[in-house]
């Protein structure tokens, strides 16, 4: 049997941009890409703290270190600047990989920077 599971979490960041007239999808920098083992393309997840949405989208990377995340199209109606959110991955994990791997949690600051918990 598979388990959908979530293996990867950015937690707390902050929407920087919205762009409504955009293909769509979620601007994420490419270091935080790396350190939570998320892709470009892949599918996740936003969970908006402040309004309680919850959308999935698809991931294109942005520039490493620029802290901008950004709700492109129609994903652009679920949050506004300055909201908090959190970006959640999941995979397809047979029982023993599901029981085995840890959530990769990434923390950001403010200017979505990496930070320690």
């Amino acid at each position: 049997m598979l388990r959908n599971m979530c293996i990867a979490k950015i937690h707390g960041a902050k929407i920087t941009q919205t762009e409504l007239y955009y293909e769509g999808s979620i601007t994420i920098p490419a270091d935080l890409l790396e350190a939570s083992g998320m892709l470009p393309n892949e599918r996740v997840q936003v969970v908006n703290l402040s309004n309680g949405s919850r959308i999935e989208t698809y991931i294109i990377e942005g520039e490493a270190g620029s802290g901008v995340i950004c709700l492109n199209g129609p994903a652009a109606r679920a949050g506004e600047v300055g909201d908090r959110v959190h970006i959640l991955c999941y995979a397809l994990l047979d029982e023993e990989e599901a029981r085995d791997r840890a959530l990769n949690v990434v923390y950001v600051d403010q200017l979505n920077q990496i930070t320690e918990p």
